[in-house]
């Protein structure tokens, strides 16, 4: 026999598409390629996914780069040697945000199952309901005897497995209330199709005149739609706390004897030194050993200024390296650290959120008990009077279906659909199913300030008092730095077409700023503890040309359009507003002061902003949270109601209820309103439905409506809820 290449053999197709298919034996070779995946915050359009894939697709190793602008992240393929960190300085150098996350932490799918499944139900309710009710009217048109038996056999032929499969939605939520011992919409649903059924069926074999197959359909069909409009009006949300274990750092640098290893964070111990370079994300909680640098913490504590570190300091998982090398001594590591911590923050947090009962389930509450008990009654009372099955039977399937609850079913989708689509043409997406009604409930709102009532965007204010010369210097030790403040100085210096002085031998002093030479001279940019500048209360960095006192730069985090009418407008329409930030005292009371805000805390930690919201709920207000951050998901998780940032991280959009599509806050306080005004048609449509049962159901009772004219009626009613609720638009 003649041997065989492995290699060969292994890069062959399989003929079969089931082998292809099926199960292979692993090949035991290195990797071929390296999956990577970073999140993107600030992209918003088609023109920035095309700059970041053109960009990342430019770098050599990378094979192919994908971005999704619903998760705002990309996805890339490439050499088995890249890492996600080499390819952060491209995105950030075409002007977007970026940040690695571990692939390993996310769901293996994304996709929206939940939705497909139910519009392929409700596709097969509606196919079969257009069917049976051909062969109805046939029916009724006058087909007797052994075709009117045929048409009701091959109605039920087709209308059983289309119920079996269409309605098991509503078959599993009503079995699952019921294995508790409790009553929920779906019970009394359910009941109505199973007696519609099985009623029909015994029409059917005993050749009557009448069967209500397409009826049971009809009901399928109009509350298939119900569940789908509800699912349509949010999105398809991850858990926050699986997008916060994601943006732990999968790998880091070891450091033993002096000799760097690459390891995964999972290996990690306490006491373990770590080497944590410019531009990387702390990967455990620790102490610095040695080195000097700033560390961005905005994404944990919403603090805006770099803040310097040296030996003795103690730094936590999720923060940034900016400008130095740092050598730690792990103190804590995997499950016990500050980022691990947050993530728990916050499923806890979520959890307690979904205690909150919808306008939907406490009408179920008084609803399903009396429906069942008016058919049980019908029923007995019926047979008592005229001692006849079939009589009773056929009433009691009446009086199920005239008051099955498909127009309850439709009132609060019906609206909520017509309110997210007005809230979105305003700019904001709804994705929680009872965000409406929560939001309409607010009397409290909190704001993080930075990235939510600011850009978070250091900008130069006070450039018409600094001379070009001086620009043009400062705009030259800035381009040397990463520092938010040097990047506003250059920002200010590029729009006032200043270029930057020939400054030579530049170089960055970890944790203070940027020096060099020019004409002879030594010139510092950077800190006023540094430069013996005095400091002030205000956002500050200082020039020292050499000669004489060091020039200030003053900085203010401009407030995002709208900030300023929306705080008004709700503090007009009786709602208590405060403002609680990670930033310093300073700058949140300057803020506050602008906004005309008297209720404000500074320096406070995500469990600091949890705790406040969660004591605010337990005082009896309904608290709106408004933020951006990873420090402030615990509070959006926490509150009654949350919106963020569409320029938000992906966990602080996922753990809020309604996302800002636009820079503009104004949309925020029109939200209250229209929340306001949905709730209402909510509750009129459970008027309307209530009404309806008043006049409709006596006459179930009485004999009058036979199943066929009880589908009818619930038809029409479903009707008038559904009309109603477009009053909104």
């Amino acid at each position: 026999m003649t041997a065989v290449d492995p290699d060969y053999l292994r890069h062959q197709t399989a003929v079969c598409p089931g082998c292809a298919a099926g199960p292979t034996e692993p090949v035991k070779d290195a990797p071929t390629e390296a999956r990577l995946a970073i999140s993107l915050p600030t992209i918003h359009c088609q023109a920035c996914i095309s700059a970041v894939e053109r960009g990342l697709n430019a770098v050599p190793g990378v094979r192919d780069a994908r971005v999704n602008l619903t998760l705002k992240r990309a996805l890339i393929e490439a050499e088995p040697e890249m890492r996600a960190a080499d390819l952060i300085p491209v995105c950030e150098g075409l002007g977007y945000e970026a940040h690695e996350l571990d692939l390993t932490a996310l769901s293996a799918t994304e996709a929206d199952k939940a939705g497909r499944d139910l519009l392929l139900r409700l596709a097969v309710a509606g196919f079969a309901s257009m069917n049976v009710m051909l062969l109805s009217i046939s029916v009724w048109s006058g087909a007797t005897d052994a075709t009117r038996d045929m048409f009701h056999w091959i109605s039920a032929a087709i209308t059983f497995p289309a119920i079996l499969y269409a309605a098991q939605p509503f078959f599993k939520n009503a079995w699952s209330a019921l294995r508790v011992r409790r009553l929920n919409m779906d019970v009394p649903i359910v009941l109505a199709l199973v007696l519609a059924l099985v009623t029909s069926l015994w029409e059917t074999t005993l050749s009557g005149e009448h069967a209500y197959f397409d009826a049971a359909l009809t009901l399928t069909f109009f509350l298939l739609a119900g569940r789908y409009l509800d699912h349509r009006t949010r999105a398809v949300a991850r858990s926050a706390a699986e997008e916060l274990t994601a943006l732990e750092v999968p790998r880091a640098l070891r450091l033993r004897d002096g000799v760097e290893e690459e390891v995964a964070v999972s290996d990690l111990r306490e006491g373990d030194m770590v080497l944590v370079r410019p531009g990387g994300r702390m990967p455990v909680d620790g102490e610095v050993v040695s080195g000097h640098s700033e560390l961005d913490r905005s994404l944990l504590t919403g603090e805006t200024l770099p803040v310097a570190t040296a030996p003795g300091d103690v730094v936590s998982a999720g923060e940034v390296n900016l400008t130095g090398p740092l050598t730690l001594r792990a103190t804590a590591v995997g499950e016990e650290t500050s980022l691990h911590r947050l993530a728990d923050l916050v499923a806890i947090a979520e959890s307690g959120r979904s205690r909150y009962t919808s306008l939907a389930d406490r009408a179920a509450k008084l609803y399903a008990p009396g429906v069942h008990i008016l058919s049980a009654l019908a029923f007995l009372g019926w047979y008592l009077f005229t001692f006849d099955m079939r009589t009773a039977l056929n009433i009691a399937a009446a009086v199920l279906i005239i008051t099955c609850p498909c127009a309850l079913g439709l009132a609060v989708p019906a609206v909520t659909t017509a309110a997210s689509g007005r809230l979105f043409r305003a700019g904001l997406l709804v994705k929680h199913a009872t965000a409406l009604e929560r939001l309409a409930e607010v009397d409290t709102v909190v704001f993080d300030k930075t990235g939510t009532l600011t850009e978070g965007q250091p900008e130069l204010v006070n450039l018409d008092q600094i001379p070009e010369q001086d620009l043009a210097v400062a705009a030259a030790l800035a381009a040397g730095s990463a520092h938010p403040l040097a990047q506003a100085i250059a920002k200010a210096a590029r729009a006032a077409n200043v270029a930057p002085a020939a400054v030579a031998d530049l170089r960055e002093v970890p944790g203070f700023g940027v020096e060099g030479h020019w004409q002879g001279h030594r010139v510092r940019l950077g800190r006023a503890s540094w430069l013996g500048a005095p400091i002030s209360r205000q956002t500050m960095t200082w020039l020292d040309l050499g000669s004489g006192a060091p020039r200030g730069f003053g900085f203010v985090d401009a407030l995002r359009p709208g900030a300023a009418e929306t705080v008004a407008a709700l503090k007009a329409s009786g709602k208590s507003v405060l403002l609680i930030s990670g930033d310093s005292a300073p700058a949140v009371q300057d803020l506050a002061e602008r906004l005309g805000l008297t209720d404000w805390q500074a320096e406070a930690v995500p469990q600091d902003k949890s705790a406040r919201v969660q004591a605010l709920s337990e005082a009896g207000h309904k608290v709106l949270m408004v933020g951006d951050g990873l420090n402030d998901t615990a509070a959006l998780a926490a509150a009654h109601v949350s919106i963020s940032p569409a320029s938000a991280l992906d966990a602080a959009r996922v753990a809020s209820d309604i996302v800002l599509l636009g820079r503009d806050l104004t949309p925020i306080h029109a939200a209250c309103g229209v929340a306001q005004k949905a709730t209402r048609r909510i509750r009129e449509n459970f008027r309307i439905a209530t009404l309806y049962n008043v006049i409709a159901v006596p006459l179930a009772v009485a004999g009058l409506a036979t199943p066929l004219i009880a589908a009818l009626a619930m038809s029409t009613s479903s009707i008038t809820v559904s009309l109603n609720a477009l009053r909104l638009r």
